[in-house]
């Protein structure tokens, strides 16, 4: 056992010495996948009890929203999962300025209104790509203890390559990657391919006003390589805008070691 952990450090750093990036390829989709679907309109007075999960390691998603509390309460809200990003489809201002539908695996749009003056809504919400499955290893989370809060905010996953790929430019999911290496900094001709695909992203967009706590945490970790983190909290009354979002182009390249050239 000590001899193969011994030998992982050793590729680790031969990687890391070598300039070796190590990048994370789309997750191919699979052929008999599975969606969930959840549209809800709730308007009224008393206790709130509300939960989703969703857990799906092929495609490197772990996805928790929660929220308690009782008082006056008005909930207009869309959930979508789908493995398969081409029947999942949205208009995100925060890729390509929302002129075009997004493949997604993931899709939240929620509209809220909560008024108490002795409870408070406590709740959260946590999206994680995970890496152990294929993903990122990026996530977001958001938490809040509030009296009052108005919210607007969507919160998107994409870990998938589309098939429709396959039918619009004759290229398999499999094959896509390596597509898209071959083109490297030809920006025009890696647009014309991604125009609609944002293979590993996650993240969240919102907007809201609220009186308690509000706050959000984000991070991207990887061994060796980078450890990204963002953390905020208020507690008051606040207005707030903010987007969180981690996007990782999905093409291995090789980088140039300051070694190179040298016995290293």
């Amino acid at each position: 056992m000590k001899g193969v952990i011994a030998a992982a450090m050793v590729i680790a750093a031969l990687l890391v010495c070598c300039g070796i990036a190590v990048a994370t390829p789309p997750i191919v989709p699979p052929v008999q996948y599975e969606q969930f679907c959840e549209n809800q309109k709730v308007s009224g007075t008393g206790v709130i009890d509300v939960s989703t999960s969703i857990i799906d390691k092929q495609i490197a998603l772990e996805y928790y929203n929660m929220m308690t509390g009782d008082g006056d309460f008005e909930l207009d809200q869309e959930q979508v999962y789908s493995q398969n990003s081409d029947k999942l489809k949205r208009n995100l201002s925060s890729f390509q300025n929302g002129e075009v539908k997004a493949n997604l695996n993931l899709y939240e749009n929620t509209k809220m209104t909560y008024a108490s003056k002795d409870v408070p809504l406590v709740g959260g919400k946590y999206l994680h790509s995970k890496k152990f499955y294929g993903g990122i290893g990026a996530d977001v989370q958001e938490m809040f203890a509030v009296n009052e809060m108005e919210k607007e905010q969507e919160a998107f996953f994409s870990s998938t390559q589309p098939y429709d790929t396959w039918g619009k430019y004759g290229i398999p999911p499999e094959q896509f990657a390596n597509v898209l290496k071959g083109y490297g900094r030809n920006t025009e001709a890696v647009e014309w391919y991604m125009d609609t695909n944002p293979t590993h992203l996650i993240g969240i967009d919102t907007k809201n006003t609220f009186n308690g706590t509000w706050g959000t945490d984000a991070k991207w970790h990887r061994i060796f390589y980078k450890d990204i983190k963002a953390h905020e909290m208020f507690t008051g009354k606040f207005e707030a805008e903010k987007l969180l979002k981690f996007h990782e182009y999905p093409v291995p390249e090789r980088e140039h070691a300051p070694c190179e050239g040298i016995d290293c």
